[in-house]
Protein backbone atom coordinates (compact mmCIF):
# COMPACT_ATOMS: atom_id res chain seq x y z
CA UNK A 1 0.00 0.00 0.00
CA UNK A 2 1.22 3.68 -0.78
CA UNK A 3 0.22 7.04 -0.87
CA UNK A 4 0.86 8.48 -4.79
CA UNK A 5 2.40 11.84 -5.40
CA UNK A 6 1.95 13.57 -8.84
CA UNK A 7 4.86 15.98 -8.67
CA UNK A 8 4.59 18.84 -11.62
CA UNK A 9 3.65 15.97 -14.15
CA UNK A 10 2.92 16.23 -17.56
CA UNK A 11 2.96 14.12 -20.62
CA UNK A 12 2.95 14.82 -24.42
CA UNK A 13 2.98 12.48 -27.11
CA UNK A 14 4.55 14.36 -29.77
CA UNK A 15 8.59 14.71 -28.86
CA UNK A 16 8.64 18.29 -29.43
CA UNK A 17 5.75 19.76 -27.28
CA UNK A 18 5.40 23.89 -27.87
CA UNK A 19 2.53 24.79 -26.09
CA UNK A 20 -0.41 23.47 -23.56
CA UNK A 21 -2.14 22.41 -26.48
CA UNK A 22 0.68 19.73 -27.22
CA UNK A 23 0.50 18.02 -23.98
CA UNK A 24 -2.32 15.23 -23.78
CA UNK A 25 -1.53 15.65 -19.93
CA UNK A 26 -0.93 19.19 -18.37
CA UNK A 27 0.27 19.68 -15.20
CA UNK A 28 -0.64 17.81 -12.35
CA UNK A 29 0.56 18.17 -8.53
CA UNK A 30 -1.77 15.66 -6.39
CA UNK A 31 -0.97 13.26 -3.58
CA UNK A 32 -2.88 10.52 -2.98
CA UNK A 33 -3.28 9.10 -0.11
CA UNK A 34 -2.43 5.64 1.25
CA UNK A 35 -5.37 3.47 1.53
CA UNK A 36 -7.62 5.66 -0.73
CA UNK A 37 -10.53 4.73 -3.05
CA UNK A 38 -10.49 7.28 -6.38
CA UNK A 39 -11.75 7.35 -9.84
CA UNK A 40 -10.39 8.91 -12.69
CA UNK A 41 -13.68 10.71 -14.64
CA UNK A 42 -13.95 12.33 -17.97
CA UNK A 43 -14.97 11.53 -21.67
CA UNK A 44 -12.64 9.54 -24.11
CA UNK A 45 -10.00 11.56 -24.86
CA UNK A 46 -9.51 13.76 -21.83
CA UNK A 47 -6.10 11.92 -20.29
CA UNK A 48 -6.96 9.55 -17.95
CA UNK A 49 -5.95 6.42 -19.25
CA UNK A 50 -2.50 8.34 -20.13
CA UNK A 51 -2.67 9.15 -16.41
CA UNK A 52 -3.02 5.50 -15.24
CA UNK A 53 -0.37 4.13 -17.56
CA UNK A 54 2.16 6.49 -16.20
CA UNK A 55 1.26 5.58 -12.75
CA UNK A 56 1.81 2.20 -13.72
CA UNK A 57 5.34 2.44 -15.47
CA UNK A 58 3.45 1.96 -19.20
CA UNK A 59 4.14 5.53 -20.26
CA UNK A 60 6.87 7.75 -18.71
CA UNK A 61 5.99 11.00 -18.41
CA UNK A 62 7.48 14.11 -20.23
CA UNK A 63 7.97 15.67 -17.59
CA UNK A 64 7.51 15.75 -13.47
CA UNK A 65 7.64 13.06 -10.91
CA UNK A 66 5.99 10.44 -9.36
CA UNK A 67 6.49 8.91 -6.11
CA UNK A 68 5.40 5.93 -4.18
CA UNK A 69 5.30 6.31 -0.42
CA UNK A 70 8.06 9.55 -1.04
CA UNK A 71 10.23 7.39 -3.15
CA UNK A 72 10.78 8.49 -6.94
CA UNK A 73 9.63 5.82 -8.90
CA UNK A 74 9.26 7.69 -12.76
CA UNK A 75 12.00 5.34 -14.33
CA UNK A 76 11.24 2.32 -12.66
CA UNK A 77 9.26 -0.70 -14.86
CA UNK A 78 6.26 -1.62 -14.35
CA UNK A 79 7.03 -4.96 -12.54
CA UNK A 80 9.16 -2.66 -10.15
CA UNK A 81 6.14 -0.52 -8.99
CA UNK A 82 4.21 -3.33 -7.08
CA UNK A 83 0.95 -2.25 -8.56
CA UNK A 84 -1.94 -4.53 -9.77
CA UNK A 85 -3.79 -3.98 -12.78
CA UNK A 86 -6.88 -4.58 -14.04
CA UNK A 87 -7.78 -4.20 -17.53
CA UNK A 88 -11.18 -3.40 -19.75
CA UNK A 89 -11.14 -7.17 -20.90
CA UNK A 90 -10.36 -9.80 -18.66
CA UNK A 91 -7.41 -11.48 -18.60
CA UNK A 92 -7.46 -15.07 -17.44
CA UNK A 93 -5.45 -18.30 -18.10
CA UNK A 94 -8.78 -20.63 -19.93
CA UNK A 95 -6.71 -23.29 -19.31
CA UNK A 96 -6.47 -23.23 -15.86
CA UNK A 97 -9.48 -23.44 -12.92
CA UNK A 98 -10.62 -20.12 -11.32
CA UNK A 99 -8.42 -21.59 -8.36
CA UNK A 100 -5.18 -21.11 -10.23
CA UNK A 101 -6.13 -18.27 -11.75
CA UNK A 102 -6.33 -16.64 -8.50
CA UNK A 103 -3.42 -18.29 -6.91
CA UNK A 104 -0.89 -17.72 -9.87
CA UNK A 105 0.17 -14.22 -8.80
CA UNK A 106 1.21 -15.38 -5.58
CA UNK A 107 2.72 -18.64 -6.40
CA UNK A 108 4.78 -16.31 -8.79
CA UNK A 109 5.96 -15.03 -5.34
CA UNK A 110 6.86 -18.02 -3.52
CA UNK A 111 4.50 -17.66 -1.23
CA UNK A 112 3.63 -20.73 1.00
CA UNK A 113 1.04 -23.41 -0.09
CA UNK A 114 -0.76 -22.74 3.20
CA UNK A 115 -0.84 -19.34 2.50
CA UNK A 116 -2.20 -19.25 -0.68
CA UNK A 117 -4.56 -21.53 -0.25
CA UNK A 118 -6.23 -19.42 2.61
CA UNK A 119 -5.93 -16.02 0.06
CA UNK A 120 -7.55 -17.71 -2.89
CA UNK A 121 -10.26 -18.98 -0.53
CA UNK A 122 -10.91 -15.56 0.66
CA UNK A 123 -10.83 -13.28 -2.64
CA UNK A 124 -13.18 -16.25 -3.80
CA UNK A 125 -15.68 -15.63 -1.00
CA UNK A 126 -15.71 -12.00 -1.30
CA UNK A 127 -16.65 -12.30 -4.88
CA UNK A 128 -18.76 -15.06 -4.56
CA UNK A 129 -17.15 -17.68 -6.58
CA UNK A 130 -16.25 -20.57 -4.11
CA UNK A 131 -18.83 -22.76 -5.77
CA UNK A 132 -16.77 -22.42 -9.20
CA UNK A 133 -12.83 -22.53 -7.96
CA UNK A 134 -12.73 -25.43 -9.33
CA UNK A 135 -14.39 -25.09 -13.10
CA UNK A 136 -12.09 -24.46 -15.95
CA UNK A 137 -11.96 -20.47 -16.87
CA UNK A 138 -13.02 -21.65 -20.19
CA UNK A 139 -16.43 -22.74 -19.16
CA UNK A 140 -17.55 -19.12 -17.28
CA UNK A 141 -19.09 -16.16 -18.70
CA UNK A 142 -17.18 -13.04 -19.40
CA UNK A 143 -18.92 -11.79 -16.20
CA UNK A 144 -17.37 -14.50 -14.39
CA UNK A 145 -14.15 -14.25 -16.08
CA UNK A 146 -14.25 -10.62 -15.39
CA UNK A 147 -14.50 -11.03 -11.60
CA UNK A 148 -11.43 -13.63 -12.06
CA UNK A 149 -9.90 -10.24 -13.74
CA UNK A 150 -10.82 -8.64 -10.76
CA UNK A 151 -9.41 -11.38 -8.31
CA UNK A 152 -6.29 -11.73 -9.38
CA UNK A 153 -6.12 -7.77 -8.90
CA UNK A 154 -7.15 -8.31 -5.13
CA UNK A 155 -5.19 -11.49 -4.36
CA UNK A 156 -1.83 -9.92 -3.33
CA UNK A 157 -2.35 -8.17 -0.13
CA UNK A 158 1.29 -6.30 -0.41
CA UNK A 159 0.48 -4.39 -3.96
CA UNK A 160 1.10 -0.74 -3.78
CA UNK A 161 -1.85 0.34 -5.40
CA UNK A 162 -4.75 -2.04 -7.77
CA UNK A 163 -5.75 0.26 -10.96
CA UNK A 164 -8.42 -0.44 -12.86
CA UNK A 165 -9.44 0.64 -16.62
CA UNK A 166 -12.58 0.80 -17.11
CA UNK A 167 -12.79 -3.01 -15.88
CA UNK A 168 -17.01 -3.11 -15.54
CA UNK A 169 -17.23 -2.06 -19.57
CA UNK A 170 -17.94 -5.85 -20.67
CA UNK A 171 -20.38 -6.72 -17.64
CA UNK A 172 -24.42 -6.84 -18.07
CA UNK A 173 -25.49 -4.09 -16.56
CA UNK A 174 -28.20 -5.55 -14.23
CA UNK A 175 -24.66 -7.00 -12.93
CA UNK A 176 -22.90 -3.59 -12.22
CA UNK A 177 -24.47 -2.70 -9.37
CA UNK A 178 -23.22 -5.63 -7.60
CA UNK A 179 -19.91 -5.71 -8.71
CA UNK A 180 -19.55 -1.86 -7.88
CA UNK A 181 -20.73 -2.75 -4.56
CA UNK A 182 -18.01 -5.46 -3.70
CA UNK A 183 -15.75 -3.17 -5.07
CA UNK A 184 -16.36 -0.75 -2.54
CA UNK A 185 -16.77 -3.40 0.37
CA UNK A 186 -13.50 -5.14 -0.59
CA UNK A 187 -11.92 -1.55 -0.24
CA UNK A 188 -13.14 -1.10 3.12
CA UNK A 189 -11.78 -4.93 3.64
CA UNK A 190 -8.62 -4.79 2.38
CA UNK A 191 -7.53 -1.08 3.01
CA UNK A 192 -5.99 -0.84 -0.73
CA UNK A 193 -5.33 2.62 -2.84
CA UNK A 194 -7.78 2.06 -5.40
CA UNK A 195 -7.29 3.57 -8.53
CA UNK A 196 -10.74 3.65 -11.18
CA UNK A 197 -10.58 5.01 -14.69
CA UNK A 198 -14.42 5.30 -16.09
CA UNK A 199 -16.21 7.67 -18.31
CA UNK A 200 -19.36 6.93 -16.22
CA UNK A 201 -20.28 9.24 -13.31
CA UNK A 202 -22.25 6.28 -12.01
CA UNK A 203 -19.55 4.03 -11.13
CA UNK A 204 -17.23 7.08 -10.61
CA UNK A 205 -19.44 7.74 -7.74
CA UNK A 206 -20.46 5.02 -6.15
CA UNK A 207 -17.37 3.71 -5.81
CA UNK A 208 -14.83 6.64 -5.11
CA UNK A 209 -14.34 8.66 -1.77
CA UNK A 210 -12.46 11.07 -3.98
CA UNK A 211 -13.26 11.87 -7.83
CA UNK A 212 -10.89 13.48 -10.56
CA UNK A 213 -12.65 15.68 -13.13
CA UNK A 214 -10.49 15.34 -15.89
CA UNK A 215 -11.03 17.44 -19.53
CA UNK A 216 -8.93 18.15 -22.27
CA UNK A 217 -5.72 16.42 -20.35
CA UNK A 218 -6.58 18.40 -17.36
CA UNK A 219 -7.41 17.76 -14.03
CA UNK A 220 -10.55 20.66 -13.51
CA UNK A 221 -11.56 19.58 -9.76
CA UNK A 222 -10.66 16.51 -7.02
CA UNK A 223 -13.25 16.05 -4.29
CA UNK A 224 -16.25 13.94 -3.23
CA UNK A 225 -19.25 13.31 -4.41
CA UNK A 226 -21.20 15.93 -2.81
CA UNK A 227 -18.58 18.67 -3.52
CA UNK A 228 -18.82 17.75 -7.10
CA UNK A 229 -22.21 17.94 -7.35
CA UNK A 230 -23.19 20.90 -4.71
CA UNK A 231 -20.20 22.68 -5.85
CA UNK A 232 -18.65 22.26 -9.39
CA UNK A 233 -15.82 24.55 -9.76
CA UNK A 234 -16.01 24.30 -13.24
CA UNK A 235 -18.55 24.56 -15.60
CA UNK A 236 -17.40 21.22 -17.11
CA UNK A 237 -17.84 19.46 -13.82
CA UNK A 238 -21.39 20.86 -13.94
CA UNK A 239 -22.47 19.31 -16.75
CA UNK A 240 -20.61 16.03 -16.86
CA UNK A 241 -22.22 15.23 -13.16
CA UNK A 242 -25.82 14.97 -12.89
CA UNK A 243 -28.28 13.75 -14.65
CA UNK A 244 -29.31 16.19 -16.12
CA UNK A 245 -26.23 18.39 -15.96
CA UNK A 246 -25.93 21.77 -14.53
CA UNK A 247 -27.90 24.42 -16.23
CA UNK A 248 -25.57 27.01 -17.52
CA UNK A 249 -26.50 30.01 -18.52
CA UNK A 250 -24.90 33.23 -20.09
CA UNK A 251 -25.35 36.25 -18.01
CA UNK A 252 -24.03 39.92 -16.79
CA UNK A 253 -24.07 40.30 -12.89
CA UNK A 254 -23.97 43.41 -11.12
CA UNK A 255 -23.35 42.89 -7.21
CA UNK A 256 -26.29 40.67 -6.03
CA UNK A 257 -27.95 40.62 -9.17
CA UNK A 258 -27.55 38.54 -12.14
CA UNK A 259 -28.86 39.41 -16.10
CA UNK A 260 -29.84 36.35 -18.25
CA UNK A 261 -30.81 38.79 -21.18
CA UNK A 262 -33.86 41.19 -19.70
CA UNK A 263 -34.15 38.53 -16.75
CA UNK A 264 -33.12 39.59 -13.38
CA UNK A 265 -31.99 36.77 -10.66
CA UNK A 266 -31.25 37.21 -7.42
CA UNK A 267 -27.86 36.18 -5.91
CA UNK A 268 -27.10 35.21 -2.37
CA UNK A 269 -23.42 36.76 -2.73
CA UNK A 270 -21.96 39.69 -4.36
CA UNK A 271 -19.62 39.60 -7.07
CA UNK A 272 -18.48 43.46 -6.98
CA UNK A 273 -15.36 42.77 -9.19
CA UNK A 274 -14.86 39.86 -12.16
CA UNK A 275 -12.85 39.31 -13.95
CA UNK A 276 -12.55 41.68 -17.50
CA UNK A 277 -12.73 40.20 -20.87
CA UNK A 278 -13.94 36.66 -19.08
CA UNK A 279 -17.04 34.99 -20.20
CA UNK A 280 -19.60 35.59 -17.78
CA UNK A 281 -22.15 32.57 -16.73
CA UNK A 282 -24.42 31.81 -13.98
CA UNK A 283 -24.77 27.79 -13.30
CA UNK A 284 -27.74 25.99 -11.54
CA UNK A 285 -28.54 22.18 -10.95
CA UNK A 286 -32.10 21.23 -12.10
CA UNK A 287 -32.69 20.30 -8.92
CA UNK A 288 -32.55 23.91 -7.09
CA UNK A 289 -34.62 25.15 -10.15
CA UNK A 290 -38.36 24.62 -9.84
CA UNK A 291 -41.75 25.48 -12.18
CA UNK A 292 -44.42 27.12 -11.21
CA UNK A 293 -47.41 28.65 -12.33
CA UNK A 294 -47.13 31.57 -15.02
CA UNK A 295 -46.24 35.22 -12.75
CA UNK A 296 -44.15 33.49 -10.51
CA UNK A 297 -40.58 33.54 -10.42
CA UNK A 298 -38.81 34.33 -13.57
CA UNK A 299 -41.12 34.08 -16.72
CA UNK A 300 -40.20 30.87 -19.22
CA UNK A 301 -41.74 29.33 -22.46
CA UNK A 302 -42.13 25.28 -22.04
CA UNK A 303 -41.03 23.35 -24.44
CA UNK A 304 -41.77 19.84 -23.19
CA UNK A 305 -41.60 17.68 -19.86
CA UNK A 306 -39.91 13.97 -19.35
CA UNK A 307 -41.40 11.71 -16.69
CA UNK A 308 -38.50 9.98 -15.80
CA UNK A 309 -40.33 7.58 -13.16
CA UNK A 310 -38.66 9.37 -9.59
CA UNK A 311 -39.63 12.92 -11.02
CA UNK A 312 -40.85 14.64 -13.57
CA UNK A 313 -38.42 17.52 -15.68
CA UNK A 314 -39.52 20.66 -17.45
CA UNK A 315 -37.31 21.84 -20.71
CA UNK A 316 -37.82 25.56 -20.95
CA UNK A 317 -36.27 28.24 -22.34
CA UNK A 318 -35.26 31.58 -19.92
CA UNK A 319 -34.53 34.45 -22.02
CA UNK A 320 -33.65 32.42 -25.65
CA UNK A 321 -31.60 29.86 -23.48
CA UNK A 322 -32.24 26.35 -22.50
CA UNK A 323 -32.63 24.93 -19.33
CA UNK A 324 -33.61 22.35 -17.34
CA UNK A 325 -35.93 21.98 -14.18
CA UNK A 326 -38.05 20.14 -11.67
CA UNK A 327 -41.89 20.00 -11.88
CA UNK A 328 -43.64 19.87 -8.61
CA UNK A 329 -46.42 16.79 -8.34
CA UNK A 330 -50.11 18.48 -8.89
CA UNK A 331 -48.53 21.23 -10.89
CA UNK A 332 -51.08 21.95 -14.15
CA UNK A 333 -50.09 25.07 -16.46
CA UNK A 334 -52.21 26.60 -18.70
CA UNK A 335 -50.14 26.73 -22.34
CA UNK A 336 -46.15 27.12 -22.61
CA UNK A 337 -45.98 29.86 -20.35
CA UNK A 338 -44.82 29.58 -16.73
CA UNK A 339 -42.25 30.80 -13.80
CA UNK A 340 -39.09 29.63 -12.57
CA UNK A 341 -38.28 29.60 -9.13
CA UNK A 342 -34.27 29.50 -8.19
CA UNK A 343 -32.41 28.70 -4.90
CA UNK A 344 -30.62 31.92 -4.23
CA UNK A 345 -27.75 29.74 -2.51
CA UNK A 346 -27.64 27.10 -4.82
CA UNK A 347 -26.94 29.52 -7.59
CA UNK A 348 -22.86 29.96 -8.87
CA UNK A 349 -21.11 32.40 -11.43
CA UNK A 350 -18.25 31.61 -13.58
CA UNK A 351 -15.51 33.49 -15.35
CA UNK A 352 -13.78 31.70 -18.33
CA UNK A 353 -15.70 28.64 -16.98
CA UNK A 354 -13.94 28.86 -13.56
CA UNK A 355 -16.24 29.62 -10.37
CA UNK A 356 -15.90 32.62 -8.72
CA UNK A 357 -16.43 32.97 -5.16
CA UNK A 358 -18.95 35.55 -4.06
CA UNK A 359 -18.57 37.61 -0.89
CA UNK A 360 -21.14 37.57 1.76
CA UNK A 361 -24.24 35.49 2.11
CA UNK A 362 -24.17 31.98 2.86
Amino acid sequence: MASITLDHLAHAYRPDPRGPQDYALKEINHVWRQGGAYALLGPSGCGKTTLLNIISGLVTPTQGRILFDGKDVTNLPTEARNIAQVFQFPVVYDTMTVRENLAFPLKNRHLPREAIARRVEEIAARLDMTRVLDRKASNLTADAKQKISLGRGLVRADVAAILFDEPLTVIDPHLKWQLRSTLKELHRALDLTMIYVTHDQTEALTFADTVVVMHDGAVVQTGTPEELFERPAHTFVGHFIGSPGMNVLPARVEGRLAHIGNVAVALARAYPALPAGERIELGVRPEFATLARAGTGLPVSVKRIDDIGRARIARVEIAGHPAAAMVPDGLSLDGDRAGLTLEPRQIHIYAGGVLVPGQGGA
